[in-house]
């Protein structure tokens, strides 16, 4: 193979390389040509499982209650909220914000009815409605109802009263509902593999069309956002406001996704330029790689563009990635072209730039093998940009590899001999004194490595998965200031739902015929006032007192939670009407009032909480989110165990959903998924290893750094407490499938230069003087480049970059003193 491939090169590349270089170029400006249809996505939908029954439930419950998407203005003004000033900006704020196109309404602390301004039954307060903007409203009374409400206080307007919120409910986008529905629907019968042929081609159409009417869509709310913000900047004088919501979460994530894809690359870039200035002080060795990295990223992006994979937050590192380990590859073929400069300085240029590529091909291929295999195990988890990445990745890898030894070599060799006649690693005393320490103070390598495996697996015990949305963000982002206000004011950040489902034989309080019993009809005099004469009907038998009682019991124990902000249910809107009524409605009256209520307003507060169809009921409640502490799986078992333990309902009556639901599972999804492929890439990088090497003995030695050094990054965060998430979850696989490469390269260098001298400890000062320091410089990069990535808005890509980069430190120095302190204790090369 080795001497097909030295033919190859000589006859067809090396020979030919301006005809290399033409191809090469036309194949980038084909791929160049999809650049333009990159795109971007951080819905909340990229992020979750398709086969997850939590997510049906879900999204049936979205349909069932018409839940609307919304954003929402939180306002502190500098005077007091209720004073003329304040309700006038208020005021002019709704008044701008109705105008917009995509707004269908908005609310506001002025929009909300009073009930407590007039005295009497429910009839006098229905005739004398009174709101903030009524020019006879008491603004003392007004301020105590609101502060006190069931319903508003916690929500419209904080506890303390000094803060508001003005909820924009948007535009339903039909079109795109309507897709997103018919997808949902061939995707769920392509889980279950009932999916016909014309229904296979049906869902392709779909998912295309449901593709442009998301990025159309997008483009509408970028550019509402971009409204809203502009008219808060006017009122900004006035107090302190914030935006907030899921769309504008959504759409602030692609800006820093964008943001993210700017700064790492072009910092990934500018750093590489410096290491690679100081470590090989030559144009040539500062201009080849660049042009290679260039190259890859470039045929990428155009690849990604073709066949429309989207960057989320997951992905958005992968440009520096493969800047990174573009640049490793060719770090490692400048090493090996220099040295052999000095070793044989009477070749020709063209036998330098053949003689390296196939001493470096090899070793090379294995360690991009190794880390793409790593990166496969991304693909056996069940969310969709995770497995997108390791796809990513895996192509990223292979285009790196060709670039490196195409792209790079036909460049080099048409370039004169370097003139460099004494091979620069000696300059660099780090690896050789690592040398010295190995060979004096071995057992104390050993001992660091056998304590290191120790406390890692220590740490590991301790690992968590959590999910804290608030703690991605860094605390001077307008997401995290809002959500915190929202948090600490205004009842909760990330919702969570409770569906309640009774029996069908759940006690009824009306006659068998649907009328009510004697004797009561004259109770409801003041009640038929409200709304006029209407007859009863079934609709009204759901309203049962072991209902309204199940409801209210659970809402309150949900209430009493502390990490329970805002509770909100049927008990809330029948709360306020009994406190009007001065005593308990009984089932008689709330059905009455149901029935009676008209349309619209019923559609806002009672709809929203029960479905009579189902006979269920729901309850809306909101987490917060910042609490310090706060284990949101253990929270989810907690009101799963209450519910069905102490308060003694069915486990088939009681539904936990919302996004928070959702997103605890995709994590654990990810956990098991990457605790499970961490194996299998052990056991693939050794199989990989066994066959480069065969020998057993040199597979294993290969990879126990590798291990300790992902062993440790999990243990350190165990000990630390810091928690898995969507990022730092892949660390383990990353690190072993990136760092394994220092072995691969160490140990084949090892092998080969073993025969000369037959003495293991002059091999290993000779190799850390050489392929040592190719590691070296390739490590360094690694690390300085995923230090990068602390530059990230989004705190688990900060988190990623900086333990990925310990990871890449702790690996470096485990393949340059325990590796080679086991090849002295193991002696796998025979003596001769």
């Amino acid at each position: 193979m080795t001497i097909y491939f030295s033919r190859f090169y000589e006859e067809r590349v090396l020979k030919y390389p301006l005809t290399v270089l033409l191809l090469l170029a036309c194949l980038l400006a084909y791929f160049s040509c999809y650049i333009q249809d990159f795109k971007l996505d951080a819905s909340a939908d990229s992020l979750l499982l398709e086969d997850d029954e939590d997510l049906r439930i879900f999204r049936e419950m979205t349909e069932r209650y018409e839940t609307r998407e919304f954003l929402f203005v939180t306002f502190t003004p500098n005077e007091d909220v209720f004073s003329a000033t304040s309700l006038a900006q208020i005021r002019n704020i709704r008044t701008e914000l109705r105008q917009l196109e995509r707004v269908e309404s908005v609310t506001t602390l002025i929009d909300i009815p009073l009930v407590k301004q007039v005295k009497g039954q429910l009839s006098e307060v229905a005739k004398n409605k009174r709101t903030l903007e009524s020019s006879d409203v008491d603004i003392g009374k007004a301020r105590k109802e609101l502060l006190n409400s069931p319903i508003f206080s916690n929500l419209i307007i904080s506890k303390d009263g000094r803060t508001t919120a003005l909820q924009i409910d948007l535009k339903e986008d039909n079109t795109y509902l309507e897709l997103q529905k018919k997808k949902n629907q061939l995707l769920l019968k392509r889980r279950d593999k009932t999916l016909t042929q014309g229904e296979k081609l049906l869902l392709e159409q779909t998912l295309a069309d449901y593709d442009l009417a998301k990025t159309r869509l997008d483009r509408l709310n970028h550019q509402n956002i971009k409204a809203v913000r502009a008219i808060m900047n006017k009122y900004r004088g006035y107090g302190t406001l914030h935006l907030g919501g899921v769309p504008m979460i959504a759409d602030d994530m692609i800006t820093f996704v964008k943001n993210d894809l700017v700064v790492f690359g072009v910092g990934v870039f500018i750093f590489l330029v410096g290491v690679l200035a100081i470590i090989f002080r030559q144009l040539r060795w500062v201009v080849l790689p660049l042009l290679s990295c260039i190259y890859a990223v470039l045929m990428m992006i155009g690849l990604l563009g073709m066949v429309g994979w989207r960057v989320t937050v997951i992905s958005s590192n992968f440009i520096s990635l493969m800047l990174i380990i573009t640049i490793s590859m060719n770090i490692h073929l400048i090493v090996r072209y220099r040295q052999l400069c000095q070793d044989m300085p009477d070749i020709s240029q063209r036998d330098l730039v053949l003689f390296s590529t196939r001493k470096m091909v090899w070793p090379c291929l294995y360690t991009a093998l190794t880390t793409i295999m790593a990166f496969c195990s991304l693909v056996y988890c069940d969310i969709k940009p995770v497995i997108d990445f390791g796809w990513m990745m895996t192509i990223g890898l292979t285009v790196t590899f060709l670039t490196s030894f195409f792209l790079f070599p036909v460049m080099l060799v048409m370039l004169p001999k370097s003139k460099s006649t004494t091979y620069q690693g000696s300059q660099f005393k780090f690896t050789t004194r690592l040398a010295s320490f190995t060979q004096r103070h071995g057992v104390m390598v050993l001992g660091i490595s056998a304590v290191l495996v120790v406390a890692s697996a220590i740490g590991i015990t301790r690992l968590e998965v959590e999910n804290s949305f608030i703690n991605y963000f860094s605390n001077d982002t307008e997401i995290y200031q809002g959500l915190k206000l929202i948090d600490d004011k205004l009842g909760g950040t990330s919702p969570l739902d409770i569906i309640l489902t009774f029996d069908e034989d759940a006690g009824h309080s009306v006659s068998g015929d649907g009328t009510l019993p004697s004797g009561e009809e004259e109770d409801f005099d003041d009640l038929s006032a409200l709304f006029g004469n209407i007859e009863t009907n079934q609709e009204d038998m759901w309203f049962t007192p072991d209902k309204l009682d199940v409801i209210k019991k659970v809402h309150d124990y949900l209430n009493s939670l502390p990490a329970i902000g805002k509770v909100l249910s049927l008990a809330s809107i029948i709360r306020v009407g009994e406190d009007i009524n001065k005593g308990d409605f009984d089932a008689f009256e709330l059905a009455i009032v149901y029935k009676r209520m008209p349309e619209e307003l019923k559609a806002s507060m009672i709809d929203p909480y029960i479905s009579i169809e189902k006979n269920e009921a729901r309850i809306n409640i909101r987490v917060l989110d910042s609490l310090k502490d706060l284990r949101r799986k253990e929270l989810l078992e907690q009101i799963h165990s209450d519910l069905t333990g102490k308060m003694g309902l069915a486990e088939k009556n009681v539904k936990i959903t919302g996004l928070l639901v959702l997103y605890n599972n995709m994590l654990q999804s990810l956990f098991r998924s990457q605790i499970l492929t961490l194996g299998i890439v052990m056991a693939g990088i050794a199989v990989m290893l066994l066959v480069l090497f065969r020998s057993v003995s040199l597979a294993i030695i290969g990879i126990i750094p590798n291990l300790i050094a992902a062993g440790a990054i999990l243990g350190l965060m165990g000990l630390l407490k810091i928690p898995l998430d969507m990022m730092t979850i892949t660390i383990a696989s990353i690190t072993i499938g990136i760092a394994v490469d220092n072995s691969i390269h160490y140990i084949y260098r090892f092998r080969e230069e073993f025969p000369k001298t037959h003495d293991y400890i002059e091999t290993m000062h000779y190799c850390h003087a050489n392929i040592g320091n190719a590691v070296f410089y390739t490590a360094v990069t690694i690390i300085a480049g995923f230090s990068i990535l602390v530059l990230s808005n989004f705190i688990p890509t900060i988190y990623f970059g900086i333990l990925t980069a310990l990871a890449m430190f702790i690996a470096l120095l485990a393949a340059l003193t325990l590796l080679p302190k086991l090849i002295l204790i193991w002696k796998p090369f025979p003596q001769g």
